[in-house]
């Protein structure tokens, strides 16, 4: 199922199972995933089972009603990325050389280049067929559907025209945003959490934070988002900001990012359930891994690179 599917069937309405404080019971043919059995039903061929693990709370994708108006907890998750690049930004611009105009001047590129890429790169990576066959979807961004490499690729193109504009090279403008990210894309994890969309892969019962998704099934699932939120969000996170700290060649800064993202986003597909994608649907290395690699590689290259001072 794809990202904007997900999106679409976790605002629906769903058979959820019964949920009383964290428990969720149902009847059972045969075999049972959860924990304690609390009584047996021979004669009708049923189990009354009770599950111990945990149960998404299934929130309300709609933050703020205004009347005709209204918020989603996903675009409130988006401005608070902004709001912390903003933030974290302020810290380092003096030290950087930047001016808090030309900051704000690159967060407004660097929104449209998410934005755009983001929205591209759903349509190329993910389901070219279904939006070359629905044309006017393309621009429906309101319906969900965004891809982090495009989004990517999106604000490499922003931070290449802003630097032309300023005249400072690439790698000088991508050192600097490279540690305001992360706690963006921490942010946007979150807010996937909340909609209850881009569910893991089922789980061991016994693992005490496998979690129940009633909108997708009964099965124990990883909460992947949140696995996300933490390795390419805080850790990430922690890793650039630390590291940026101190002066580095060119260049360097940019090579952690990609390194540390690539990474940590390979590693978390495998919990994830995995998108469909221009390769078709995977288990063994799914389309995020496919467009994680490059960047692996990239980061490889570009570090070696910036350590024989060949980046201008």
């Amino acid at each position: 199922m794809t990202e904007r599917n997900k999106r679409r069937d976790s605002t629906q309405a769903r058979p959820y199972p019964l949920i009383f404080r964290g428990l969720a019971l149902r009847f059972v043919t045969r075999g049972s995933e959860c924990l304690a059995i609390l009584r047996a039903f021979p004669a009708l061929g049923l189990t009354l089972i009770v599950c111990t693990m945990l149960i998404h709370p299934q929130f309300d994708p709609i933050a703020i009603s205004l009347g005709p108006l209204a918020v989603r907890w996903y675009g409130l998750m988006y401005l608070l990325g902004f709001v912390l690049f903003l933030y974290l930004g302020r810290k380092r611009a003096g030290q950087a050389g930047w001016t808090e105009e030309q900051l704000d001047d690159l967060l407004f590129y660097g929104v449209l280049g998410v934005v755009l890429g983001g929205r591209l790169g759903q349509v190329l990576f993910y389901e070219p067929g279904y939006y070359f066959s629905h044309p006017e979807k393309i621009l429906a961004v309101w319906e969900g559907g965004m891809s982090f490499h495009g989004g990517f690729l999106g604000v490499l193109a922003a931070m290449a025209l802003y630097g032309r504009k300023l005249g400072r090279s690439f790698f000088t403008v991508m050192d600097f945003v490279a540690p305001l990210v992360p706690t963006g894309l921490a942010a946007g994890r979150i807010g996937n959490f909340i909609n209850g969309e881009l569910w893991g892969r089922p789980a061991d019962p016994s693992l005490p934070w496998a979690m129940v998704f009633p909108q997708v099934d009964l099965l124990p699932r990883h909460p992947s988002q949140l696995y996300q939120a933490l390795g390419e969000g805080l850790m990430l996170f922690a890793l650039l900001w630390w590291f940026s700290s101190q002066p580095r060649r060119r260049g360097e800064v940019s090579a952690v990012f990609l390194l540390g993202y690539g990474s940590f986003r390979f590693l978390a597909e495998f919990f994830r359930t995995p998108d469909e994608g221009i390769f078709g649907l995977s288990y063994t290395i799914s389309m995020g891994q496919w467009l994680s690699l490059p960047m692996i590689l990239g980061g490889v290259l570009l570090w070696g690179w910036a350590k024989r001072g060949k980046i201008s």
